[in-house]
C-alpha cells in the first residue's frame, strides 16, 4: 500500500518512494491535478516562514511535528543557515522517516537537530519528550504542516494544538498549512481525490473549512497576511495562484 510521507517526497521530486507511491500519485494527480502545485507551494510555505521567523522574529527554537521524509531545505537547515544556533526537534512515528532522519538531519556544530519518535495523537509525550532538546522556558516555532489533516476528529485536533501550545511560553509561534475542500479555491477536488486516497494509502486524510482551520488558531494572534492559501502567505511581488491550501503563522500573546 502507498504511503503519505512517500507519496509526498514523489510529489516534491524526492526519489524516496516506490512504484506503488508513484501509482498512486499518478492517480491522484490525474483526479485533482493541482495537487503537485499544493505540495510544492506547502514546501515553499515552510521556507517563507521558517526564515521569516528566524531573521525577523529571532526564533532559535522549532519543534517540527509530522516531518515526513527529508528531501531539500529542511527546517533545521533554513533556520541554521541564518542562526546556526538554532535548536530543532522534529517529530514523526513513521519508521520510514525515522530511518532517513537519523541519516539525514545533520545538525551545525553550534546548533542541535534532534529527532524523536512520536504519535501527534499523543502531544503530552511529544512535549515531554522535545523539552530535553529544547528549552520550554523560551519561545518555540511548532510547525504543524500537513499534519492535522491525518486526525480525523476536529474536536481531537483542536485539542491536540491546544495541549503542544499551552505547553511553550508567550511569544511562541504556531505554523500551519492544512488542505480545504472550500469551492472559492478549488478544494472541491479534494473530495474524490481523498475518497480514492483512503481507500489505497495509509495514513487515512481530511480536508477542513476555512472556519475550521481558523479555529486551530483561536487564542493566539495571526502574522500579516493571515489565513491565507499557503501559495500566497507572504510571496510578494504579483501573488501565485491560490492552492485549496490553507497556511498560517501565529504567535501565542
Amino acid at each position: 500500500m502507498a504511503h503519505n510521507a512517500r507519496v509526498w517526497n514523489y510529489w516534491v521530486g524526492g526519489k524516496d518512494n516506490y512504484e506503488v507511491d508513484q501509482q498512486v500519485g499518478e492517480h491522484v494527480a490525474g483526479m485533482f491535478p493541482v495537487i503537485r502545485d499544493v505540495a510544492r507551494a506547502d514546501r515553499e510555505f515552510l521556507g517563507r516562514a521558517v526564515r521569516h521567523l528566524t531573521a525577523e522574529r529571532g526564533v532559535r527554537q522549532f519543534l517540527d511535528v509530522g516531518t515526513g521524509l527529508p528531501t531539500v531545505d529542511n527546517t533545521h537547515e533554513i533556520a541554521q543557515r541564518i542562526a546556526p544556533e538554532s535548536r530543532i526537534v522534529y517529530v514523526d512515528n513513521d519508521p520510514i522517516v525515522l530511518v532517513h532522519a537519523r541519516t539525514l538531519l545533520t545538525s551545525t556544530r553550534e546548533g542541535v537537530t534532534d529527532y524523536i519518535d512520536a504519535d501527534v495523537h499523543d502531544p503530552d509525550a511529544i512535549v515531554e519528550r522535545a523539552a530535553a532538546t529544547l528549552d520550554f522556558t523560551r519561545p518555540i516555532a511548532v510547525m504543524m504542516l500537513g499534519i492535522l489533516n491525518f486526525v480525523l476528529d476536529t474536536g481531537e485536533a483542536r485539542d491536540i494544538v491546544r495541549r503542544v501550545m499551552a505547553a511553550v511560553p508567550s511569544g511562541s509561534f504556531l505554523v500551519l498549512t492544512h488542505p480545504t475542500f472550500d469551492a472559492d479555491l478549488g478544494g472541491e477536488g479534494n473530495v474524490a481525490a481523498m475518497e480514492f486516497w483512503n481507500a489505497n494509502a495509509t495514513p487515512p486524510i481530511t480536508a477542513r473549512s476555512r472556519a475550521e482551520v481558523a479555529a486551530f488558531l483561536d487564542g493566539l494572534e495571526l502574522v500579516e497576511p493571515g489565513l491565507v492559501p499557503c501559495s500566497q502567505w507572504r510571496a510578494g511581488g504579483d501573488l501565485p495562484a491560490a492552492v485549496p491550501q490553507f497556511g498560517a503563522v501565529a504567535v501565542k500573546p
